[in-house]
């Protein structure tokens, strides 16, 4: 945390929005890592925003097309990083301020959800989720964690947090 922070007050991130990418596999702790740091960050003043890679997948009939390779489906398919860049990195890159309406995936619903969000410079973007190293958006991001958690530990979590996908067979088939 405290290499993080010296990074950002190195930087000059009051004209600019500065991105840090949380990356692990399902139940590395990206999510209490992202809220933790958030908490530090706004204690040192910075402003955060938070975006999951899980607000840009695509609906389950994409996403589990029966006609792919599951594997494809997995690491290709489901993800729409095209939209992610086209409308948050790539403007981002270039400089800009992010105000504008967005489709985020919502799982309720297996569709999209528009929400307008507002990135102003100055802020610190945690973008969470799994394969943020791929090269379509590791070149966006200023600064990469990497949860690396063994995978019997990483189990028991998703045991306990999605219960919801079937019993034990199930999520360790899923993870």
């Amino acid at each position: 945390m405290e290499c993080l922070l010296r990074e950002l007050r190195n930087q000059k991130i009051s004209n600019r929005i500065y991105v840090i990418g949380i990356d692990g596999l399902g139940g590395a702790g990206k999510s209490t890592i992202v809220n933790s740091l958030k908490v530090q960050l706004q204690k040192e003043k910075y402003h955060t925003y938070v975006l999951h890679t899980d607000d840009f997948i695509h609906p389950k009939h994409i996403r589990y097309d029966e006609s792919k390779e599951e594997w494809d489906c997995y690491y290709n398919i489901q993800w729409r990083y095209d939209y992610l860049v086209k409308e948050i990195l790539s403007p981002i890159k270039r400089g800009d301020k992010i105000y504008k309406l967005i489709e985020l995936y919502d799982k309720e619903n297996d569709g999209y959800i528009k929400q307008q969000i507002l990135i102003e410079h100055g802020t610190v973007l945690l973008l969470e989720g799994i394969f943020l190293q791929r090269k379509e958006i590791r070149r966006y991001l200023d600064f990469i964690i990497y949860l690396d958690v063994p995978q019997e530990v990483r189990l028991s979590r998703v045991i306990k947090r999605d219960g919801y996908i079937g019993g034990l067979k199930d999520i360790k088939c899923k993870y």
